[in-house]
């Protein structure tokens, strides 16, 4: 099973300057449940983002740099190439960037969207879900507090 998981806003805002537009702790737990003990497929830049790889998962980096290396990672030229390398039984997680999300949005099986109540400046764009292909399973609200400067919803998107 392919699954993207990501948060975006009203307006499918991901991130500006390579840098997420808000901070939101209830995400990140979510994300980190979510991903632990699983294959997560990623571009170049959004890896180049985190200060060090992501504990308990194990990193697939896509990029067109011929010599790129990452120590503990693997590394592939392609979206089909990281689907292909990571274990069919498995459901593993596209967790970015922008490109990497509209490359593998036909691929998918499933979306694990966090819905930021907001529409801020970005320069990455996650797709537009088309309801034609996608069907709502889930969706829990949270409204913003101390910790969360936006309201936001986790939303679970099958594929019909």
């Amino acid at each position: 099973m392919i699954t993207l998981i990501a948060a975006a806003g009203q307006n499918n805002a991901l991130g500006k300057d390579n840098q997420l537009v808000w901070h939101l702790p209830n995400d990140f737990k979510r994300f980190k449940q979510i991903t632990s003990g699983h294959y997560i497929i990623m571009g170049r830049k959004t890896f180049e983002s985190f200060p060090k790889p992501l504990p308990n998962r194990t990193h697939i980096i896509i990029t067109r740099q011929k010599n790129y290396t990452a120590e503990g990672c693997l590394v592939v030229n392609s979206i089909e190439k990281a689907i292909e390398i990571a274990p069919k039984e498995e459901e593993i997680f596209i967790i970015g960037g922008a490109q990497i999300y509209t490359q593998s949005i036909d691929l998918a099986d499933k979306i694990e969207l966090t819905r930021v109540h907001a529409n801020p400046e970005a320069d990455a764009f996650f797709p537009e879900i088309d309801l034609q292909n996608w069907k709502l399973t889930f969706e829990e609200k949270h409204f913003k507090d101390e910790k969360h400067n936006f309201d936001f919803d986790f939303l679970t998107y099958t594929k019909k």
